[in-house]
């Protein structure tokens, strides 16, 4: 048996992540200063598929990960390019992390930090024209009158007085003993 894991390339992965973040096949700016001044700089000692990037301006170091979900992360790019699309057949966090050979906390982390990478860049939809609703629910707290309510005290639901134990006022005390 074999891991899906095995049939990537890290290569193809890198050269994927720096064509959709950079279609001219180079950084456009740095992440720190937005300088259009890069220089290349050799390779990852750790990933030799990931480059290494120079800024002229602030003289900042950056690589292709830089500035995206998957940077800082010990997991390498392959596994998170398996996981994102094992996510996308609906697979399971546990079945996941059994095709990929991870840790079950290790795979449910990947997965909530690709989720919330998702959630963040999706494009909220705006509607045009007219829209027709079957069911409406509408809260009639100040029943079409913002304004009235506009700079209106907060109610206080609670005893005045000081926090801590309740203290019966001293007539009553008196008089029931």
């Amino acid at each position: 048996m074999f891991h899906i894991q095995e049939l990537m390339d890290d290569e193809k992965c890198y050269e994927k992540i720096r064509s959709l973040r950079w279609p001219r096949s180079r950084p456009n700016a740095c992440p720190s200063c937005t300088s259009n001044k890069i220089v290349k700089k050799g390779c990852n000692n750790r990933h030799p598929a990931c480059r290494r990037y120079r800024c002229l301006n602030c003289g900042k170091r950056f690589d292709d990960l830089t500035g995206t979900i998957f940077s800082g992360h010990h997991q390498p790019l392959r596994i998170w390019i398996a996981c994102m699309h094992l996510m996308g057949l609906d697979v399971s966090n546990l079945q996941i992390a059994k095709e990929l050979g991870l840790n079950q906390s290790d795979c449910q982390q990947m997965t909530d930090l690709l989720r919330h990478g998702i959630h963040k860049r999706r494009r909220i939809p705006q509607m045009e024209g007219e829209v027709e609703f079957d069911e409406v629910y509408v809260i009639a707290g100040h029943k079409g009158h913002p304004e009235k309510i506009i700079g209106r005290k907060a109610r206080r639901n609670r005893l005045k007085g000081a926090r801590g134990r309740v203290r019966w006022p001293e007539k009553s005390r008196r008089s029931s003993g």
